[in-house]
């Protein structure tokens, strides 16, 4: 058994067409307009915000006298009003490794403006089994000797089964499947796997501040620690309004704008 907790990879993000926006910009007649937005992702949130408005600058819109100029004020006034919405067109693709099914079973439960591919245990053969060792059980050295042994039992039974249907000689890759997905059955539910997820801002806000919450289940919170560290330094406007406090040694994220 290893004994391993949640990875979190940034592994792709929205990125702005440049062609198709100046040419809209000069469509809208404002093919000046600029933002120092420091990424793409708050670039096409400001520009889908403004557009509702037409406030790229004084003028274009008469009943818009002055704008907020800069990325960084505008954003900010957008999460303040809860206008969320446009945080909806930017999306950012994770990967997250050395999650348990316990994690995965809840992350799923969040599908409005996410999407999602999980690694199949149906095809992935469980040799080995890795494993996130909650606080309280590290805590205590009679429980860590009881939840690795249990563990280890475990896992020796997945090698047990596929010695017994020699799985290793099979060639048909319909048998390997078949088997695979019978032997998976005796894997625990805090086995770590990997997911594919992918979230617009909007939903991404809703979920940190959801699952960093003290009262939301322990590798999550920390899951969602790590994930709110990566966007909070990359995306800064679009996260601004957050403050982190440390709670039974995990951070909980929470916001005054929680309409957004």
């Amino acid at each position: 058994m290893k004994i391993v907790e949640p990875s979190v990879f940034l592994v792709g993000e929205t990125r702005v067409h440049e062609p198709g926006l100046q040419a809209y910009l000069a469509h809208v007649g404002a093919p000046d307009w600029q933002t120092d937005a420091p990424s793409d992702c708050e670039r096409i949130s400001e520009v889908m915000g403004r557009l509702c408005y037409r406030s790229f600058e004084p003028g274009m819109n008469p009943n818009v006298t002055r704008v907020r100029q800069g990325s960084g004020p505008y954003l900010e006034n957008i999460l303040k009003v809860g206008h969320g919405s446009v945080l909806e067109h930017a999306w950012l693709n994770f990967i997250f490794a050395d999650v348990s099914r316990v994690v995965t079973h809840e992350l799923v439960r969040h599908r409005a403006g996410t999407a999602v591919s999980q690694e199949s245990l149906r095809f992935v053969r469980l040799d080995a089994l890795s494993a996130y060792v909650p606080m309280h059980i590290r805590e205590s050295e009679e429980g860590m000797e009881v939840f690795v042994r249990t563990v280890e039992q475990l896992e020796e039974v997945q090698q047990s089964l596929a010695k017994l249907f020699a799985i290793g000689d099979e060639e048909r890759f319909s048998e390997k499947k078949k088997l695979t997905s019978a032997f998976r059955r005796v894997a625990p539910i805090g086995v770590a796997t990997t997911i594919g997820w992918s979230c617009n801002i909007r939903a991404l806000r809703h979920v940190i501040e959801s699952r960093t919450d003290p009262h939301a289940e322990e590798e999550i919170r920390l899951l969602f620690g790590k994930v709110y560290e990566l966007v909070r330094g990359r995306y800064p406007n679009l996260f601004s309004d957050y403050e982190a406090e440390m709670v039974d040694g995990l951070p909980w994220v929470r916001t005054g704008c929680r309409k957004v």
